[in-house]
């Protein structure tokens, strides 16, 4: 069965973007070695989750290709087909993108019974907190910045009980972020 992994940018404080959406707390630029890794962490992966608000900004900001952005990561982003977790769309307005609605466990569940390879969830921050509520996610790889805000979009908004997570490794990068793979417990 594919695998479903989480990959987020969080402060050390653990929000995924400020009060108002912000992101500009982000450590800039990576290093080679953060590259690597996300290299590693990708490979596997041939389909990409996102929220609809998410999918708004992201799918046209990849296919217009972001400046400082090397053209493997655009070709990528821009090539594995996507899945736009939506109640609100009937159909993608985006090229290679589809749209899966209804009740969010039964369209993991869906996905990942589906062949293919390894699956990855870059948000939005309403799909990643009902994601890890639920206990969907098989990985989650929390890329933490060197940076507390004090206030904003949280990873883990209330979870309604524990969640005990098992680190599988920390690895720091020359750029200062340090990227936290954990793996939830299973009862």
């Amino acid at each position: 069965m594919r695998k479903f992994k989480l990959q987020v940018q969080t402060t050390v404080d653990g929000y995924m973007a400020g009060p108002n959406g912000e992101m500009d707390w982000m450590t800039m630029p990576w290093t080679d070695d953060i590259n690597a890794y996300i290299g590693a962490l990708t490979e596997t992966v041939d389909c990409i989750v996102l929220g609809r608000r998410l999918a708004e900004g992201f799918i046209p900001a990849w296919a217009a290709g972001p400046e400082g952005e090397d053209q493997a990561s655009i070709d990528w982003m821009n090539n594995t087909p996507k899945v736009v977790v939506s109640n609100t769309l009937a159909e993608s307005p985006w090229e290679n993108a589809v749209v899966a609605g209804g009740h969010l466990a039964e369209i993991v569940n869906r996905l990942k019974a589906q062949p293919g390879g390894d699956m990855i969830v870059y948000g939005g921050g309403t799909l990643v907190s009902g994601l890890i509520a639920k206990g969907l996610l098989d990985e989650l790889h929390l890329f933490v910045n060197p940076v507390a805000i004090g206030a904003g979009m949280p990873v883990y908004p209330n979870l309604g009980t524990h969640q005990q997570l098992r680190l599988v490794t920390a690895r720091p990068f020359d750029c200062g972020i340090t990227a936290l793979h954990f793996e939830p417990k299973r009862s």
